[in-house]
């Protein structure tokens, strides 16, 4: 048996469901989530989200392949297999930038992703929740939760009506 019960609305335009959500947040309505087919400009302000934070997690690993790749050419080329070539420095500063330049983009690329699908519950086991199939091509979505809204299934249908939507049905997931 279904758990949650939504309320979906279908919209035809990307203008009209970033009003839309202006609206019904206004009117009291909390949103779920917005599905579009291309990101729309404006709408993670418009719900209200925060500013994220993945710019941290990508400047902490950065920093970390940073840390790892100056200790990487330092041991191996100064403590554990040192080569006196020509009398030069065991730890050539210029020669190593490259490489220090590398594995930093790899650890913060590779943390960055890791962050991303962990954050988002997007794990191998993860089942999507699919509101309305047409969301991946031409309409925009937005699900409403009942159980955690305080107005009634007909006064959120008719906010939905009066905000563009051209259809709306309810789910249970």
């Amino acid at each position: 048996m279904a758990d949650n019960k939504y309320l979906v609305g279908v919209f035809d335009d990307e203008d009209e469901v970033l009003h839309a959500v202006g609206e019904v947040r206004h009117s009291g309505v909390k949103i779920h989530e917005v599905y579009t087919p291309f990101a729309i400009h404006g709408l993670d302000r418009a719900l209200g989200y925060d500013r994220p934070r993945m710019g941290i997690a990508a400047f902490l690993f950065g920093i970390t392949g940073t840390c790892c790749a100056l200790l990487l050419t330092f041991w191996t080329m100064g403590i554990d297999w040192p080569i006196n070539v020509g009398g030069k420095n065991f730890f050539p500063w210029p020669t190593n930038v490259p490489i220090i330049f590398e594995l930093t983009v790899l650890l913060a690329s590779f943390g960055m992703s890791f962050t991303f699908f962990v954050m988002e519950g997007m794990g191998p086991t993860a089942k999507p929740v699919i509101f309305d199939v047409r969301s991946t091509d031409d309409k925009f979505i937005m699900a409403i939760d009942l159980s955690k809204n305080k107005l009634s299934e007909l006064e959120i249908t008719d906010i939905l009506k009066e905000s563009g939507a051209s259809e709306v049905n309810v789910k249970e997931v």
